[in-house]
Parts: C-alpha cells; sequence; structure tokens
C-alpha cells in the first residue's frame, strides 16, 4: 500500500476521504495503515489501525515534494494452514466407517454361512478354498480390463515381497476352511478369536518386541475362554480345533509379512488383496490337486448335486463371491480406519458370526460353551485397548 505526502515547513499531513487525519512532525515520520485489504474498500470508515505502523521507504525524496509511505508488517503476513474437520465432514466420516463396518460383518457371515453348507454338502475343503481363491482373482481380472478398477503398477519386488505373505495367508486359508468342514462355525470362531495370543508370542519370540503389562493381562481371558469353550464343546473334533490353531498362527504371520511389505507400497487395499488371492491361487492349486484330486472332487460334486439339488451350484458360487468380497472390504477400511478401530470391529465381526451361525444352523451350545465364548471374546477386545 502506497501513501503520498506533502511537506510543508513545519509539518505535513495525510488526507482519506478529503478529511486531515493528523498532523506529524518531520523529523519522527510514522503513518498508521488502515486495514489490510483498505485498498479494495471504500474510504468510509474514520478508523485508523496503529497495531501495523508504516515506514519511509526512502528519504531522500523529501526534497522532490513527495513520500512514499509503505506497509511493511502486510507484505510478511503468511496464512494459517489450520486443518479444521467440519461437523458436517466428521457426520460424513463416521456414516463412512459405519458403512464399512456393516458391509464387512454382512458379508463376512453371509460367507461362513454358505461355506459351511457346502462343506456339509461337499467336504472337500482344499478344492472349496481353491474355488474361493480362483473367483476372487477372476472378478478382480474382470475389473481391470473393463476399466471397473484401476491396475496397480507392480514390479518384481512387490511380488516378491507379497511372496511370504501369500504363502501365510493360504495356509491360514485352507486350514480355516478344514476347521470349518470338521467342526460348527461357531467353534471355529470361537477359538480363532484367540488370534492375538499368536500375535503376543510370535512378536516376542521372533521379532523381540516387548509390551507392556496389561497387554499380557488380556491374554489371559482369551486363553481360559478359548480353553473353557473347547472341553465344552459337545461336537469336539481334534482336526477342526487343530485347523484354527494352525490357521490362527499364519495369519499372524500374514499380518507380520504384510506390514513390512506395504511400507513405502502405493498399491491400495482393493488391489493388494487381489494380488494376493492371484499368488496364492497359484501356491494353493498343486497342493489342492495332489491331496484331494479330480477323481475325488468328480464323485464327490455329483453327491452333493444329487442330494441337495441345483441350489448346490449357488452355493458354490455365493460362497465364493462372498470370501471375496468380504475380505476386500476389510483390506479397504484399513485405509480408512486406525488399527484400533479395525481391531474392535474384527472382534465384532466375530460375534454377529457366532450368533448368526448358532441361529440359522440350530447348533446345540451349553451355558458353559457360551460363557467360554464370551469370556474369550471380551479378552480379545481388551487386548485391542491395551495394545494401543
Amino acid at each position: 500500500m502506497i501513501s503520498s505526502v506533502k511537506p510543508t515547513s513545519s509539518s505535513f499531513s495525510t488526507a482519506f476521504s478529503g478529511r486531515v487525519r493528523r498532523s506529524v512532525p518531520t523529523t519522527e515520520l510514522k503513518f498508521s495503515p488502515l486495514v489490510k485489504n483498505f485498498h479494495s474498500q471504500s474510504f468510509s470508515s474514520n478508523v485508523v489501525s496503529h497495531q501495523k505502523p508504516l515506514h519511509i521507504s526512502s528519504a531522500s525524496n523529501f526534497k522532490r515534494g513527495e513520500v512514499k509511505v509503505q506497509a511493511y508488517e502486510a507484505d510478511r503476513s503468511r496464512p494459517l494452514d489450520i486443518n479444521i474437520e467440519l461437523p458436517d465432514e466428521q457426520s460424513a466420516q463416521k456414516l463412512k466407517i459405519g458403512i464399512y463396518f456393516a458391509t464387512w460383518w454382512a458379508l463376512n457371515v453371509v460367507f461362513n454361512i454358505y461355506n459351511k453348507k457346502v462343506l456339509n454338502a461337499f467336504p472337500y475343503p482344499w478344492l472349496t478354498s481353491t474355488l474361493s481363491l480362483a473367483c476372487g482373482s477372476l472378478m478382480m481380472l474382470v475389473s481391470w480390463a473393463t476399466r471397473i478398477a484401476d491396475a496397480p503398477k507392480t514390479d518384481v519386488d512387490f511380488w516378491k515381497t507379497l511372496f511370504p505373505v501369500a504363502v501365510a495367508h493360504t495356509i491360514g486359508h485352507v486350514a480355516a476352511t478344514v476347521s470349518m468342514s470338521k467342526v460348527a462355525v461357531s467353534f471355529t470362531h470361537i477359538i480363532k478369536s484367540g488370534e492375538p495370543a499368536f500375535t503376543v508370542l510370535v512378536s516376542r519370540l521372533f521379532m523381540g518386541e516387548s509390551f507392556p503389562l496389561p497387554v499380557y493381562l488380556s491374554l489371559l481371558p482369551i486363553i481360559g475362554g478359548c480353553a473353557l469353550a473347547a472341553v465344552t464343546e459337545l461336537n469336539f473334533n481334534i482336526t477342526g480345533f487343530m485347523g484354527a490353531m494352525i490357521s490362527n498362527l499364519a495369519f499372524v504371520f500374514r499380518n507380520i509379512f504384510s506390514k513390512k511389505g506395504m511400507k513405502g507400497n502405493s498399491v491400495s487395499g482393493m488391489n493388494y488383496y487381489a494380488c494376493l488371492s492371484m499368488m496364492s491361487l497359484l501356491i494353493l492349486t498343486p497342493f489342492a490337486i495332489a491331496v484331494e484330486g479330480p477323481q475325488m472332487w468328480a464323485a464327490g460334486w455329483q453327491n452333493a448335486v444329487s442330494q441337495v439339488g441345483p441350489n448346490f451350484v449357488w452355493w458354490v458360487v455365493a460362497q465364493s463371491v462372498f470370501y471375496h468380497l468380504y475380505n476386500q472390504v476389510s483390506y479397504m477400511s484399513l485405509d480408512q480406519i486406525s488399527p484400533l478401530t479395525f481391531s474392535i470391529g474384527n472382534t465384532m465381526k466375530r460375534i454377529s458370526v457366532i450368533v448368526a451361525s448358532i441361529i440359522i444352523f440350530h447348533t446345540p451350545i451349553q451355558p458353559v460353551n457360551a460363557l467360554g465364548a464370551a469370556i474369550a471374546i471380551l479378552g480379545t477386545f481388551l487386548y485391542s485397548q491395551a495394545k494401543q
């Protein structure tokens, strides 16, 4: 902002809107500017701010009868970078997280129901696991080809870091499916709620991590609840129990490897899981053929169709599609929520699956068995709180 002043023999004045504001001795010339946006407003205001003084840019212009005055403080102003989230934005974020959780839980419940129906009629968990991965891989390939979703930009290093994650994911997926083919869905998920105990054990032994005392204390109800549920399970099966335990251990290693592989990685959660499914499919297929084989599959498929009817094909398709969708939503939700919120959501997911499976399949359960499940799930919730 520039202002012109005409000096006299003893004093000079500055005029705004045709009125003389004040006189200042020539020996000590200082002016106060108007408001910061003075040049864009009219001179209707008679108030002058004294917070930012003007200074004379050059005294040599006195002889020519004109002095240029500049507001140097205004030139130094900087915009404040303040990120304020408005209430509407907070409400929208909460709604978005709620939709993620509701979708995640609903898809998981539907998957577990159809998966158990398929395994009851077609007890071949290796092929069932393979079909789930194949369906998800096909869905993502079609999405990339049709530009529904953007294909990820990957390199050799990405696939190298993904390989151990895929190995752990394959083992965990097959082991969980084997478990559900032998025992009730509710029992499998009660045992799988003990995953935090394996997380602490593996992190302590292999990663050298230490945890505060509340974390270790939270493991007591988890271990005790799972043990109580196991010994009181009416349809206990050692293969089903060991399958759930192996699945816990495998998924702990998967999470550790994923955490390392995702550092500095620009691949989205949806595409990361798609790539994981494809590599797991390549790993699992030869083992599925070796363990079960096409001849067993053909005989089992014919028997299932004859018993169930055409609906059996729909069950297989549904369990495969919903398996991919619920895992994809869970990976996508990791981009939007904190690990603590995700852990709480995972705990609530198990509750919804256990309750839904008991209602739909009329699973017999004793009060002490339900108490063990409740204690284990409560311990999982306490662990997620103590871990943070």
